[in-house]
């Protein structure tokens, strides 16, 4: 199933399901309002949901419509929490290797930070921020959307628990990211709210290139309509069963909690980046310098995953930076 929730005048908006071409929307919210009542209880609504979805891709429903993706909000518009890792230990170590940064202790645990979770974005929608001189970056992520997951879940169970899986656009401002790292608390001004594309899909959307707790297909990453990279979801070094594991070691999640893979980085440079500040830190390996500047206002940037038979899995995210309103 495929599931975008729609803008009207509540702040959660309104739940849709959304065929598997996206062509066609069906208005869902008096059976569930939203995606979180979903999530918390995934196994009493999914049966007759399921039937309208094989009902919406069959064109059997006469109220379905078409569906924009510029009317859709992100999939879960606010989140109980927001925890991304940093699944692709070739990002860090390019990272590491081009600044001269000290390794990280001990590689076998992931490294995953809390965010931001009150004011997620639209994939159409812009992303507002006060100023230039932040060093504007996009980061291309998977995500996973889970149901309630129990203290100590381990890895081997872990997937059980993935109800939807789409994609974000973790936007960080790389100026405070040193400092905030340095100071031991994590990120808060570094990281303001992320993008997510319109859809979320259950697993089995993805005709079996969800494999060992991996999205086994590229993510191609267009910015100012040039193609920044396609790396592939597939060489994550940490699966989202780890990932998933290794958040509830000490605590239970709440159903809502999403989870996000980091930077999507491969070996073979040839196949680009996710963020601007990998193709940074490859420049200054091959170079000795960095040419490419961050984003600016006005600057778009566009994320998306296809299929084998080149159909688009989530939608685009598709916005463009902008100034917002700064408090004076």
């Amino acid at each position: 199933m495929k599931f975008a929730t729609l803008k009207n005048d509540q702040r959660d908006g309104e739940l849709a399901l959304v065929s598997r071409d996206l062509s066609q929307a069906l208005d869902i919210h008096h059976i569930v309002p939203g995606l979180q009542l979903l999530l918390e209880n995934w196994e009493s609504y999914s049966p007759a949901l399921e039937q309208l979805y094989q009902q919406l891709n069959t064109r059997s429903i006469d109220s379905a419509f078409p569906f924009n993706s510029a009317a859709a909000m992100a999939p879960l518009p606010r989140s109980y929490q927001w925890l991304d890792g940093s699944a692709f230990l070739n990002h860090g170590h390019l990272i590491q290797q081009a600044f001269k940064l000290p390794p990280q202790d001990d590689e076998r645990i992931p490294l995953m930070y809390q965010g931001a979770s009150d004011t997620f974005i639209g994939a159409n929608d812009p992303i507002q921020l006060p100023s230039e001189d932040h060093d504007i970056d996009f980061e291309g992520e998977f995500v996973v959307f889970l149901d309630d997951v129990p203290m100590a879940c381990p890895a081997d169970q872990a997937l059980e628990h993935v109800r939807l899986i789409s994609i974000v656009n973790d936007v960080s401002l790389r100026s405070f990211i040193q400092r905030e790292i340095r100071s031991g608390f994590g990120f808060i001004q570094a990281k303001p709210s992320s993008s997510f594309a319109p859809v979320a899909v259950t697993p089995d959307e993805l005709d079996g290139n969800w494999r060992d707790g991996r999205v086994c297909l590229p993510l191609s990453v267009t910015w100012n309509g040039t193609l920044f990279g396609h790396p592939d979801g597939g060489e994550m070094d940490f699966s989202f069963a780890e990932l998933i594991a290794h958040a509830a070691y000490t605590r239970n999640l709440g159903a809502g909690t999403i989870i996000g893979s980091g930077t999507v980085s491969n070996k073979d440079s040839r196949r680009g980046s996710s963020c601007i500040a990998e193709r940074r830190a490859l420049e200054m390996i091959e170079t000795g310098s960095m040419t490419t500047a961050f984003m600016q206002f006005g600057d778009q940037i566009r994320m998306e995953v296809f299929n084998a038979d080149n159909e688009t899995v989530f939608g685009a995210i598709d916005q463009r930076v902008s100034q917002g309103v700064v408090y004076e």
